[in-house]
């Protein structure tokens, strides 16, 4: 009897334990409600807040879960690549808060000339010289991905003025814009991209939605993310 009770007890300490730890983890994570519409309160307004940063919710944080709010969740969640439900919960939410690098680069990259840095950080301030710095250097993300994709020329210059039909692929190559001097944070923006920041990953193609409509790049390229008034695809 003795030896079953002490059995009895081991078993009890370890499910005790193991309780202890499980409301540790829940305890130390952050706990979410699903948010969809008609909800209210601080967390739609942390929520609206996070997309409108992101440039994904154009309207009025008011704390209301209503149709604008529920479109731009469905916007990260496409984005994101995770289940597309409209719903703000957990994974949405997880996802959305989650802390994130600014810049990622990768391990290395070719020695890079002058004449590469003197176009890029050209291209880059006339493209994307209002933009954070972000924004920047993902025009050269960008532009660095066209150089090593078969789909475009093989230099940097040489992206930059490319031509279709006749039409310049960059509208600053149109308007002369391509010529002024860049500032100091366009050529460290530049810099930072021929030495590896990819903050867009793989994409090679960009358009400010408010001045155009990009309706070629939405149907047929993958959406990435926004930075600014950008938005990227692959």
């Amino acid at each position: 009897m003795q030896k079953y009770q002490k059995r009895l007890m081991a078993v009890l300490l370890i499910l005790l334990f193991i309780s202890i730890q499980v409301v540790g983890v829940m305890a130390a994570g952050e706990s979410y409600r699903n948010l969809t519409i008609g909800s209210r309160g601080n967390d739609v307004v942390r929520l609206q807040t996070e997309l409108k940063n992101r440039g994904l919710y154009n309207s009025v944080v008011d704390g209301i879960y209503g149709r604008i709010t529920r479109a731009a969740v469905i916007s990260f969640q496409k984005a994101s690549g995770i289940t597309v439900d409209g719903i703000a919960g957990r994974q949405t939410q997880s996802t959305l808060y989650a802390k994130k690098t600014t810049i990622s680069r990768s391990a290395s990259t070719k020695n890079y000339t002058n004449d590469d840095l003197y176009w890029l950080s050209r291209i880059i301030h006339a493209e994307a010289g209002a933009e954070p710095y972000q924004g920047k250097v993902a025009v050269g993300n960008v532009v660095l991905n066209r150089v090593k994709s078969n789909s475009f020329p093989n230099t940097i210059y040489n992206v930059i003025f490319e031509y279709y039909k006749n039409i310049p692929q960059f509208s600053p190559v149109a308007d002369g814009t391509i010529y002024n001097t860049p500032s100091q944070e366009s050529i460290r923006a530049a810099k930072d991209a021929l030495n590896g920041a990819r903050p867009v990953g793989q994409s090679t193609y960009f358009f400010n939605p408010d001045k155009a409509a990009g309706t070629w790049i939405v149907r047929n390229k993958s959406y990435v993310t926004r930075i600014g008034d950008h938005v990227f695809y692959q």
